[in-house]
């Protein structure tokens, strides 16, 4: 069983992490860490004026089950908005938790670590990177809406 969940595709996916490091001014930053094994993930985005993420970068520490996510999520995440990227957080989770079928889209890679749903104590690692995304997103969106509405305020 264990062979199953270090497939080689998943063994492929973790030693190819696209976009790894970090952004030099990145509009929003997430980090997560999954408190059972250490794994960890800092995430930066720089989004485009319509929300979507432009530029990201990721500072992957994690076990192969979560560098393998990080890995797709390195493939997919450029275009992506916080809908997409949250839709794709809870199918995962949904994946894992509920026996669902994993995201879809541009994030069905991530479908991959369908067997990780037998494994609940690898779950938060699998996790940290697309959560990080999130939260990064999250704050980049935060900070340019006040910029929005202060442009718009100058404007009237």
């Amino acid at each position: 069983m264990i062979d199953e969940l270090y497939s080689a595709r998943i063994l492929k996916l973790a030693a190819n992490l696209p976009h790894s490091g970090r952004l030099a001014a990145p509009d929003g930053t997430g980090e997560r860490v999954a408190k059972l094994c250490g794994s960890k993930a800092v995430i930066d985005v720089a989004l485009d004026a319509s929300g979507r993420v432009a530029s990201f970068a990721q500072d992957v520490k994690a076990c192969a089950l979560g560098q393998a996510a990080a890995g797709v999520l390195g493939e997919s995440i450029v275009g992506a908005s916080l809908e997409e990227l949250t839709a794709a957080r809870d199918a995962m989770s949904d994946m894992f938790k509920a026996g669902g079928e994993g995201p879809t889209g541009r994030f069905e890679g991530l479908q991959a670590l369908k067997q990780v749903a037998d494994y609940p104590a690898r779950h938060a690692s699998t996790m940290v990177a697309i959560e990080a995304a999130v939260d990064a997103m999250r704050q980049a969106l935060e900070r340019k809406r006040p910029a929005a509405r202060t442009s718009l305020a100058g404007a009237a």
